[in-house]
């Protein structure tokens, strides 16, 4: 903001002394418009000196993607996008015959086992059972009686999702990729950490006889944003922001009228 253009310095009218028409050493006060030195940058000093932002859903240092901010009046944005409950898409890699004391790839190594034995349809058979699990539970936390003309409304609209605080849900989860001993899933959720996520993938390992660390955890939608809105380190100027501001704007109020009234 500092590096915006700034608008012309006032200016006033000041009477200088000149030197009079018929020389002889005579001066006359002349009236001259001036800057005000009061609007110089040298004498004003930066512009803008503090600008509240905020922090939506947090990436933990060894994850990436989608982090929406909030600028100035964009904090309350976060805050009623944070009541809607808005699911989140990650991309999780993850390496079969190892285990580590913090589930990630880079912790103290604490086992080394087989992984020959695993096939992609054994894997995705853990993932259906993991999701039908979570989907119960997606049901038992929203406090929706599924027989009523409102869940159906609901579900229409694909609003069924807890609107108070639960345990991490996952709402859909799908292997997208398997060339033992690596695989990578899409995981779809909310009230999610991704330390929660790591340990998904041990506890995937485990379940196939095996071990699994996780390698990469990537947040590729947050709600209504995704990686085409996020904006890489080159493009944090101005206008890029701005930009940015402007295209999400009206997917932000369609949500909020659509899930809060």
């Amino acid at each position: 903001l500092n590096a915006a253009p700034r608008r012309a310095p006032r200016q006033q009218v000041r009477f200088l002394p000149t030197p009079a028409p018929g020389g002889g050493g005579a001066v006359e006060l002349v009236p001259t418009r001036v800057p005000v030195l009061a609007d110089h940058p040298l004498v004003r000093g930066p512009r803008f000196r503090r600008l509240k932002i905020g922090a939506g859903h947090r990436l933990d240092v060894k994850s990436s993607g989608v982090f929406v901010l909030g600028i100035g009046h964009g904090n309350k944005l976060l805050t009623d996008l944070y009541n809607c409950h808005l699911t989140k898409v990650y991309t999780v890699s993850g390496l079969f015959g190892k285990a580590t004391d913090d589930f990630s790839d880079t912790g103290k190594l604490i086992e080394k086992t087989t992984f020959d034995h695993i096939t992609r349809e054994k894997l995705e058979r853990i993932v259906a059972v993991i999701q039908g699990t979570n989907h119960k539970a997606l049901l038992m936390y929203s406090n929706i009686d599924m027989k009523t003309q409102e869940a159906y409304e609901l579900a229409v609209k694909g609003l069924i999702r807890p609107m108070e605080k639960s345990p991490p849900i996952i709402t859909a989860i799908r292997c997208v990729h398997f060339a033992l001993p690596e695989f990578q899933l899409e995981i779809q959720c909310l009230h999610e950490t991704q330390q929660y996520l790591r340990k998904m993938v041990h506890e995937i390992g485990l379940e196939l006889k095996s071990s699994a660390v996780c390698t990469q955890v990537r947040r590729t939608r947050d709600g209504v944003f995704t990686l085409d809105d996020a904006l890489p380190r080159t493009q944090w100027d101005l206008r890029s922001i701005q930009d940015a501001i402007r295209n999400c704007r009206l997917r932000v109020k369609t949500e909020l009228e659509k899930t809060l009234g």
